[in-house]
């Protein structure tokens, strides 16, 4: 049985220029901005998130902001989008910084942790979700200049960020990344962005691992195909239609049903999770 209350595939056709924008895409992105309700379980945290813009990161932003905290959103050059998720931040009494660049240089990324220590004071918890992606049929089209790219969007930007912000950082803060399931269940025709997935994945554990004794918790979340401008601005007309029929739900995931789990890794209620990848993934397995 589908879940009505959701959009089922196919979706309709549609393309995009990359990096995409929400307001172009049918039908348009569920980001619990009607839905997520908050209970004060990130009361006074200070909040860097990258791709905050949109997709995955402004259902997170919303939710965070719903939850207590002040967020620094950072996202490449997408305005429109990064200022309608500040709307929705300040609407639940919240600050929001919009702060475009890109997060490919370091010396961008040491930039955001001292925005949000000059905004903010302190730095509670880092949220590494920004991902670069192109979809290709042949390892020839791949150029060496994209592989770089996605690497530095993708992998190089949580060690610079998480760098720069971990001697900030008190005893109960977190880090949180963003992975994917092509993390464990790679598509060929996204061979750069998987492969940054997987290395996520375990940059993640690794970190986890030399932050346990500063109190410092690290874990990932691993979204199967969710439904954001990604999709359309970097997929194939024909995969767009079909996006997500793959997973036992038989749908694309909504960002609006990530939110939670970025929720629960950044809180208080997941105090004794680190170095966990947590899977949202519609039923598709990650083994």
């Amino acid at each position: 049985m589908t879940d009505e209350k959701r959009p089922q595939p196919p979706q309709p056709e549609q393309s995009q220029q990359p990096p995409g924008t929400t307001d172009a895409m049918t039908p348009r992105p569920d980001h619990g901005e009607e839905t997520y309700k908050g209970s004060g379980k990130l009361a006074g945290k200070a909040v860097l998130i990258t791709g905050g813009d949109s997709g995955i990161g402004r259902a997170v932003a919303i939710a965070f902001a719903r939850e207590g905290a002040d967020l620094v959103i950072s996202y490449l050059n997408e305005h429109d989008d990064a200022q309608e998720t500040a709307r929705w931040v300040e609407k639940a009494g919240r600050r929001a910084v919009t702060v475009a660049g890109d997060v490919s240089e370091e010396a961008n990324c040491r930039e955001l942790v001292e925005r949000t220590r000059a905004e903010f004071g302190k730095i509670d918890i880092l949220v590494n979700n920004a991902a670069f992606q192109r979809t290709h049929e042949k390892l020839e089209e791949i150029s060496a200049e994209e592989w770089d790219l996605t690497f530095r969007t993708n992998i190089h930007s949580m060690f610079y960020l998480s760098k720069a912000a971990v001697p900030h950082m008190a005893p109960g803060s977190a880090i949180v990344n963003t992975t994917s399931i092509n993390s464990k269940d790679p598509s060929p025709n996204l061979l750069a962005y998987a492969t940054t997935k997987g290395a996520i994945a375990n940059f993640t554990v690794g970190l986890s691992g030399l932050l346990a004794d500063r109190g410092i918790r690290v874990n990932a979340v691993a979204p199967g195909p969710i439904w954001t401008p990604l999709i359309p601005s970097t997929m194939p007309t024909e995969k767009v239609k079909s996006f997500g029929e793959n997973t036992p739900l038989g749908r694309a995931g909504q960002p609006a049903e990530l939110a939670a789990a970025f929720v629960l890794l950044a809180s208080d209620d997941g105090s004794y999770i680190t170095g966990a990848v947590l899977p949202v993934t519609g039923g598709r397995p990650m083994l």
